[in-house]
């Protein structure tokens, strides 16, 4: 599945962790889906998969849940783009 990263954006506090968002494109798909990271320590990542905006076809979010789950370099790629935005204090 082809992909793009649209928009990133991640914040770091001592009583939250890190906690991203990812904007992404899945070559296809009718909607765009918004990914929330988090860790406490930046090195282990949970995440939360959402419509962007309107809702779309489960289907297709189901196959967006599988990339994330099955494909490494996709991931890392979300996160490093979320850690990339990251204000250094």
């Amino acid at each position: 599945m082809k992909w793009d990263i649209t928009d990133a954006d991640m914040s770091h506090t001592k009583e939250h962790g890190f906690v991203g968002k990812v904007l992404f494109t899945i070559e296809g798909h009718r909607t765009n889906y918004e990914v929330t990271l988090h860790s406490t320590k930046g090195k282990e990542w949970s995440y939360s998969l959402n419509f962007a905006r309107d809702s779309g076809i489960e289907k297709e979010i189901e196959a967006a849940e599988a990339l994330l789950e099955e494909d490494d370099d996709f991931f890392d790629a979300l996160v490093e783009a979320a850690r990339s935005k990251l204000q250094q204090p």
